[in-house]
């Protein structure tokens, strides 16, 4: 078999064999395949595309290119969510508490975050001494002792998905939907969970810009779950502005507190009962999702969602002293206040320019070896919807850069608010659900 016969069936719109996708995954990842060949089928598939057989097939070859973990010793059924990413998307934090006190064993391995998308390990490192990195023996045991653990990936999980995640960055082939979804799915399928609900974004602020492309992935990860035998549902939610006032991670962790107290935000905590609810009966705690939502409703009434933040904290070595006093959090030395200059309601509220403009605050990393300031962000005052007068908070701006680098962010933030007479009609946060 030869690598170049690949690539010229599919550029010729031909089908793969199963044969043909295993020898080009364990090639490439052996070293025996080069990069510009690699990039020559990857091309080839954005152009030509995949079905069904030939995505499935792909994505089990990825996740059986390296370490498949065993999750067998956490007692019953363990679930997981993955998010395709988003402004503002500190779901995770406040998600997994409410879903493992209702009894669940939720079972999360994260990344980290790129560009103007923050990552939920990034998050949980603004809390002091916190440890993301579990071994898979400590895994386990804190599932089995306190229902709840979120960790980064091993080095050895899915090695296909980092060497052509890496090409397709550089070789304009992100766009693809058979890799996108054999990328996620292979990770998710490694990772051993029995439920996966996926969270894929669309708007601005997203990957996916439009409700057609959304669903043509989502559809496409739900089939790749159920053909290799999990449990897989996809929730497709708004992402045209950010979730939740605040963007950046110390601020989305002290949010995230607030929030497992009873005192989050509207449209991030409607995003946690609806996917929590769907969790919940995919691991069979409750048999329909009318009466899951009134479990995570009280579980963050009582508590005790609450309560599980802190265990996994504690667990994972962070001080907990910042969670119970979240004023410790460091705060940036120059916080700025931004005004609204008239009267009005606010309309598209950019998710896209707000998530770059916190990233160049100092909230996130245009590459992977940019160091991350906890402290930095925006601070949402008001969103899409809201009616304010002049001289009404819109947002707070916290940042350690000097003035004159954050002149011009500041200016841009104050300009991402556009003030209209009209009110105008405010989208529902979760748009969509894939069976």
């Amino acid at each position: 078999m030869r690598m170049v016969d690949i690539i010229i069936n599919k550029r010729e719109g031909r089908e793969l064999s199963d044969e043909e996708i295993r020898f080009f995954i364990k090639g490439y990842v052996d070293g025996n395949i080069p990069d510009y060949q690699a990039s020559a089928l990857a091309m080839a598939i954005l152009f030509r595309g995949m079905n069904k057989r030939e995505i499935a097939t792909l994505t089990d070859a990825m996740e059986h290119s390296g370490d498949v973990i065993d999750l067998s010793a956490i007692i019953g059924k363990k679930v997981d969510k993955h998010s395709t990413g988003g402004v503002g998307d500190k779901t995770s934090l406040v998600l997994g508490p409410m879903v493992a006190a209702c009894g669940a064993k939720v079972a999360k391995m994260s990344g980290r975050g790129l560009g103007h998308t923050g990552g939920t390990l990034d998050k949980l490192e603004s809390i002091p001494g916190m440890n993301i990195q579990l071994s898979i023996e400590q895994f386990i045991d804190q599932v089995n002792d306190i229902g709840l653990a979120i960790a980064g990936q091993t080095k050895s999980l899915v090695p296909a998905d980092k060497k052509l995640y890496a090409l397709r960055d550089v070789t304009g082939t992100v766009e693809s939907i058979p890799l996108i979804a054999s990328s996620v799915m292979s990770k998710k399928l490694a990772s051993g969970t029995d439920g996966i609900l996926l969270d894929v974004t669309v708007g601005n602020g997203a990957f996916m810009k439009t409700i057609a492309q959304a669903e043509e992935l989502a559809k496409t990860m739900v089939e790749i779950g159920r053909s290799l035998g999990r449990n897989t549902i996809a929730i497709i939610s708004n992402m045209s502005e950010p979730l939740g006032y605040a963007v950046g991670n110390a601020l989305e962790v002290k949010e995230a507190i607030a929030s497992l107290k009873g005192n989050g935000p509207k449209d991030l905590m409607e995003l946690c009962y609806g996917a929590g609810a769907i969790m919940l009966v995919q691991a069979d705690i409750y048999k329909d999702e009318v009466t899951a939502r009134k479990a995570l409703e009280e579980v963050v009434r009582n508590g005790e969602a609450f309560e599980k933040f802190r265990l996994m904290i504690k667990a994972q070595g962070g001080d907990e002293s910042y969670i119970l006093h979240p004023e410790k959090f460091e705060v940036s030395k120059d916080i700025i206040e931004i005004r609204a200059e008239r009267g009005g309601y606010i309309h598209n509220l950019d998710a896209l320019a707000i998530g770059v403009d916190a990233m160049k605050l100092g909230a996130g990393r245009e590459t992977l070896d940019d160091v991350i300031d906890m402290s930095a962000g925006i601070l949402l005052n008001k969103k899409e919807g809201d009616k304010v007068q002049v001289g009404d908070l819109l947002a707070t701006v916290y940042t350690n850069k000097t003035q004159d680098e954050y002149r011009d962010i500041v200016k841009h933030i104050q300009e991402t608010f556009i003030i209209k007479d009209e009110c105008p009609k405010v989208d529902d946060v979760i748009l969509k659900v894939i069976r």
